[in-house]
């Protein structure tokens, strides 16, 4: 008859016991030199050794030849009490057996010898499950029990055991197994079976085992079943986890901000009968990998669910912050609770997806401090941008001296075809004051001689609407500085990354982005704004603001737009 994996594969020594050395170590140490105590209690998850371990302690302690701690499998005990013909040995279900009469019947019976070994062992599994007179009727006899007695509780919830029990017994804490260990063992009992078991299917199975190994074999035997060679995309078949591969495309979309994507594939698995709340635990479960891969990208391997290869978590994972996935995470978990209390859930799963996708319809500080994000990241480009032009601006080759010319001409040292206010002076000249109250350069003054006169600057022209603007000089610098002192410090901040262009009497604002452009597209910062430019132009202004980059302009129109607001901002410096 067939025998399932996990109870062909049993440990029958305590070297064979995987994943727990610093218990077997302990009581193959007390067997070896006859330290044995009258009571053990065994605790943690299930499928990690705790009732192979009693059954191993139990035929120890009667072996008639142990080899260094270890039972020998060999002689008449140790066939007998696994083979069960021996009854000296008793393995009891706190579950089925909780009631105070059960117990009494064993400390009247526990009383005598036993038959064929040397101790009488009584494991009882789930002992947390013994009503309260139950664990009162096993105090006396488990304090003080009679030489040839021995008691091993065994329990996967070790609150719910008093503290009266505990306090009579040695407890040893059994650990998950690590999917390293379990994937080695898997491996091994595949290759003794003749399974064709990839690598990759034994990691995968091993994540699905979730620490326990009894699990984890009974996955494999499941996986054997079906036949042909088992990697990862067949254990995914045939354990019904095709599933999370839309699971990861559904996150895919996600993480691309891509709510319309992410409600079509929803609809998707709507319409194919998936429950919505499935829908978003799996999103849930996927979301806590990928936080614990970002987080602890080495021991969290441990804590992983295992529905996910490694590939696909990387793929996902790969230049998102923790703070996103943190977001996903106790949004689902709020999504997933509030599902229970829901009218129609399909159109709360809907709306926990837009969520997903835009932090900013949260409505709570998540959304404020994405906002603050994005105009971070905003601003760090517009500063790279800036940058970028004033390197491409600035002269390649020196610009030789201008001759210099009579004393009696006190005229403006500007060239015939100026540069870029942002270049630096010409080799040879002073450099520019920097002093407060400092000019960018100095007005014609009215000559001696009508000789030595220089002809005044001409007056700005009105632009034609078919004419390129003149854009983005020190003029638009000196505007954005006086209008600092009637706006608060956030409005200042956008006003430095925009520049701006005049056409006639338009004057339009240029900004980087839609979020900039939002906040200076208002009645307080165009109020601003318009007075400002009136005063210096001494004409109407119309403000138009814009997304995008300025049309560069010639030095020649900087000239002029600098004459036509210069006048006004005389204590503005410049640099």
């Amino acid at each position: 008859m067939y025998q399932a994996l996990y109870r062909k594969w049993r440990p029958k020594t305590f070297s064979d016991v995987i994943g727990q050395p610093q218990i077997t170590e302990t009581l193959r140490r007390q067997v070896a030199e006859g330290r044995t105590s009258h009571a053990y209690l065994f605790t943690g998850t299930r499928g990690t050794g705790k009732t192979t371990c009693a059954k191993i302690l139990a035929r120890a302690v009667n072996c008639e030849h142990p080899v260094d701690g270890d039972p020998c499998n060999q002689c008449d005990a140790c066939r007998g009490l696994e083979s069960g013909s021996f009854l000296d040995v008793l393995e009891l279900d706190a579950a089925s057996n909780n009631g105070v009469d059960q117990v009494r019947a064993l400390r009247d019976e526990a009383i005598y010898s036993p038959a064929h070994v040397k101790k009488r062992v009584y494991i009882i599994d789930e002992v947390h499950m013994l009503s309260t007179p139950a664990f009162n009727a096993l105090l006396k006899i488990l304090e003080e029990p009679p030489e040839h007695l021995m008691f091993i509780l065994a329990t996967t919830e070790l609150h719910k055991v008093p503290a009266t029990i505990l306090s009579r017994c040695q407890r040893f804490s059994f650990k998950r197994i690590t999917p390293a260990d379990v994937a080695r063992r898997l491996s091994y009992v595949a290759e003794q079976e003749g399974i064709g078991l990839t690598a990759d299917g034994a990691e995968i199975l091993s994540r699905l085992a979730d620490g326990a190994l009894r699990d984890g074999l009974s996955l494999l035997d499941q996986c054997a079943a079906a036949g042909g060679t088992i990697d990862s995309g067949a254990v995914l078949e045939v354990l019904g986890l095709a599933g999370n591969l839309q699971t990861a495309q559904l996150m895919e979309r996600i993480l691309a901000r891509d709510a319309k994507a992410a409600l079509l594939l929803l609809n998707q698995l709507y319409g194919n009968g998936k429950d919505v709340g499935a829908v978003l635990g799996e999103l849930s479960a996927l979301t806590r990998d990928l936080l614990l891969r970002r987080t602890a990208p080495e021991g969290g391997s441990v804590l992983l669910s295992g529905g996910y290869d490694t590939a696909t978590l990387d793929r996902l994972g790969r230049d998102m912050p923790a703070s996103r996935f943190l977001y996903l995470a106790s949004t689902l978990q709020k999504a997933a609770a509030d599902l229970y209390y829901s009218t129609n859930r399909r159109t709360d799963a809907e709306l926990c997806l837009l969520r997903l996708c835009d932090e900013s319809l949260s409505g709570d500080l998540t959304a404020l401090d994405a906002r603050i994000r994005r105009l971070e990241e905003a601003a760090a480009r517009g500063q790279v941008i800036r940058s970028a032009v004033e390197r491409s601006a600035a002269p390649k080759e020196p610009r030789p001296a201008p001759a210099e010319q009579p004393p009696a001409a006190k005229t403006a040292q500007v060239p015939a075809d100026p540069p870029p206010w942002d270049e630096p002076p010409f080799p040879g000249e002073p450099p520019l004051p920097e002093e407060p109250g400092a000019r960018v350069f100095d007005v014609p003054e009215e000559p001696e001689t009508p000789a030595a006169a220089a002809p005044p600057p001409a007056s700005p022209e009105v632009r034609p609407a078919s004419a390129a603007p003149a854009v983005d000089g020190n003029w638009w610098r000196a505007l954005a500085e006086s209008c600092k002192g009637r706006l608060p410090p956030m409005y200042r901040a956008f006003l430095d990354m925009c520049g701006g262009a005049l056409e006639g009497d338009q004057m339009t604002v240029y900004a980087p982005d839609d979020i900039t452009l939002g906040r200076l597209d208002n009645d307080r910062v165009r109020g601003a704004l318009a007075e400002e430019a009136e005063k210096a132009a001494g004409m109407a202004v119309r403000l138009v603001f814009r997304v995008g980059e300025p049309p560069k302009a010639s030095p020649q129109e900087n000239l002029k737009n600098l004459l036509k607001f210069g006048s006004q901002f005389d204590n503005i410096t410049i640099k």
